[in-house]
């Protein structure tokens, strides 16, 4: 699928952007009918056993990618996490797998790059995978991690716009208010994560002027949750209540597209 296709719901009434974690969550999400689907590297790093935050090389992340990307027929952003040690061949590596579009955080380790060599990695990524080729959307964790300044994580994204970036994030921004004045002021499409820092609903964010609307690893601490209490019950009463709703064989089979 085109990033042309992915950059055209950034520029309509606004969309939700479920982020996969394997091939399997990809292909139960493509087939619910989203016009797109992001990676989370929370949920890739959670799937393969080991912590968010940079576990994982470039090339295992990748690799994950590829599969999600292969599972579906929409459009899917990869969660490049912070581009690793060289933005341009991480973004080239991308591309390889498939996908087309990406995050780009400024941020290692909770530590801000400096604003201007935030935005030169911006402008690096931009340079490896031209405009209408890929889905640039580069991420502030000034909200996360940083001062919280409302000044600041502007000027930042603006620089990040300036710099080539199709679309702006800004995680951890919670307050409705500070939402819709950032959606006005940002000059391309704004995404903010639901279920993160912020409890408010896709359909609210949406009004607010949000225009990306992603789940970060919300989903996957979801389904993680639901397979812990499921194995706190088996292990404590050995009862199948948790079997109560649950997708039969059959079905589950057909959504994997079993004949």
């Amino acid at each position: 699928m085109s990033a042309e296709a992915l950059l055209a719901l950034h520029h309509g009434d606004g969309f939700v952007l479920p982020n996969a974690w394997d091939a399997g969550s990809a292909r139960i999400l493509g087939g619910l009918g989203f016009a797109a689907i992001a990676s989370t590297s929370a949920g890739i790093a959670w799937s393969l056993g080991v912590p968010d935050g940079g576990a994982l090389d470039r090339d295992t992340m990748l690799e994950s990618v590829g599969r999600i990307v292969a599972a579906v027929d929409v459009p899917v952003s990869a969660d490049l996490e912070s581009g690793y040690d060289d933005v341009a061949t991480t973004v080239r590596r991308a591309v390889d797998v498939g996908a087309v579009g990406g995050n780009l955080e400024d941020q290692v380790g909770g530590v801000l790059f400096g604003a201007e060599e935030a935005a030169d990695r911006v402008a690096a990524a931009r340079a490896a995978a031209p405009a209408g080729t890929f889905v640039l959307n580069a991420r502030t964790d000034v909200w996360m991690t940083g001062s919280r300044s409302f000044d600041e994580g502007l000027a930042r994204l603006t620089a990040y716009a300036e710099a080539g970036a199709d679309c702006v994030f800004a995680p951890g921004l919670a307050d409705e208010d500070l939402i819709r004045d950032l959606a006005a002021s940002v000059p391309v499409p704004l995404n903010v994560v639901a279920g993160l820092a912020s409890t408010t609903d896709a359909r609210t964010l949406l009004a607010l002027g949000v225009r990306r609307v992603s789940l970060g690893g919300s989903l996957a601490r979801a389904a993680y949750s639901h397979l812990e209490r499921a194995g706190r019950e088996l292990l404590e009463t050995g009862t199948l209540g948790f079997l109560d709703g649950a997708v039969s064989y059959g079905e589950l089979q057909q959504r994997f597209g079993a004949g």
